[in-house]
Order: structure tokens, then sequence, then C-alpha cells
């Protein structure tokens, strides 16, 4: 139980930070979309280093679906993970409307018809549905591949792949905020969406559908890449 309560705990922590930041520092502006980017990325790499031991800090659904497809954890686990993350992603939308009800009394900003409110995800800049779920798929083919890699037992970067990890979350967040507020991440999305409401959570299908669907990619080309037992 602990692994599952660590990967609730440190997607709480990536939510409620990242998306956090791109509620009240705003993506309007170049700042804004760098400082996203770096919190998101600095969320990974602290949980990365405070939960990594006991879990491998997954923290999302899409890793984890990477994960068990490579032969690296039970389903059984994986399902207790994907639990978890989706408990914690719920949670830190719960305090991010908490928070923007605390801070404005008018939620407009932050919820309800605005399809970015409470850091939720959108497909409008992204050319609608096709091009929101093709930037996902990718992006996050990219980024499973790289924790995939980085964490491999034989070839991977050892105590530095919470940092590689990090750092490639936020050169995707870079690439991919102006175009879906990028998810990569389906317990991610699915917490603020919740609470946003509107075309946020209609839409929430596409970050939940495509991020799985990239990770899945992932793992299969992992396991061409990966090098062979001897």
């Amino acid at each position: 139980m602990k692994k599952y309560f660590a990967e609730c705990l440190g997607t709480f922590v990536l939510t409620f930070l990242g998306c956090g930041t791109a509620m009240f520092l705003g993506c309007g502006t170049p700042a804004g979309v760098v400082g996203t980017a770096i919190a998101f990325g600095l969320a990974v790499v602290a949980m990365a280093y405070t939960i990594g031991g006991i879990s491998g800090c997954h923290i999302n659904p899409a890793i984890t679906l990477g994960v068990a497809l490579s032969g690296r954890m039970s389903w059984k686990d994986a399902c207790g993970y994907w639990v978890g993350q989706i408990i914690g992603g719920i949670l830190a939308g719960a305090c991010l409307l908490l928070v923007a009800k605390v801070v404005t009394p008018d939620l407009g900003a932050f919820a309800g018809a605005n399809p970015a409110g409470l850091g939720a995800n959108g497909v409008a800049h992204a050319g609608g549905v096709g091009g929101a779920f093709l930037v996902e798929v990718i992006a996050t083919f990219l980024f499973v591949l790289v924790v995939l890699g980085t964490t491999d037992s034989k070839v991977g970067a050892g105590n530095f792949a919470g940092l590689a990890i990090g750092l490639s979350l936020i050169l995707i967040h870079l690439v991919c905020i102006n175009l879906t507020g990028t998810s990569v991440n389906p317990a991610r999305s699915i917490g603020p969406a919740l609470f946003a409401g509107g075309d946020a959570l209609k839409d929430v299908w596409v970050f939940i559908c495509a991020p799985l669907l990239g990770g899945a990619l992932s793992a299969c080309v992992w396991k061409v890449l990966a090098p062979k037992e001897k």
C-alpha cells in the first residue's frame, strides 16, 4: 500500500504545483509558458528523489502502462498505481478550486467557461480533437520513451534518471503548452477537468486516451531498442 499512497501523493504534488503555476502565472506570455514548463519539470524531479525509492515515481498512468507492458511490474500493481494516481489528481483539482475561490470570488478566470480553467487541458488551439489527440500521442510517446530508457536496469541513467525525466518534461511542455496545455498524463488532466467543467470536462477523454496510446507505443518501441538479455 505504501507505493500506491506514494503515487497518490506524487501525482497530487505534480498536479497542484504544475497546474497551480499555470493558473496563477498564466500561459499567455512566453515567460508564463517557460515558468509553467519549469514548474512541471521541477515537480517531477522533486518527486523522483522523494518517492522514487518507494514506488519508482511514475505519477502518471501512461508511464505505468508503459512500464507494465515492458514487463517491469505486475498488472495488479499497475491497477493500484492507477487508482492512487487518479485520486491524487482529483485531490489536487479540488485544492486548486479551493485556492481559486479564496484568491478571487470570480472564478471565471479559473473554471467553467474557460477550457484552461484550473490548469485543465483544451483542444481548440490544436485545431480541434484530432490535432490535440495527435499532439498528445506524439508528446507522450517521446516522454515515456525517455522514462523507459533512463530507468532501464541495464542501460539507464541510474540516479540521474529523475533529472533527465524532469528536463524532458520541461521540453515537452515548451512545445505543447500553447497547443493543448500539455497533458501527457491522464491523472493530471482528470483532476482539474472534473472541477473546471465545461469544455475541459467534455474533451478530457482526449487527454486520457491519447497519452495511454502514446505510452503503449513507447513500450513497443523500447522493446525493440532495449539490449537483449545475454
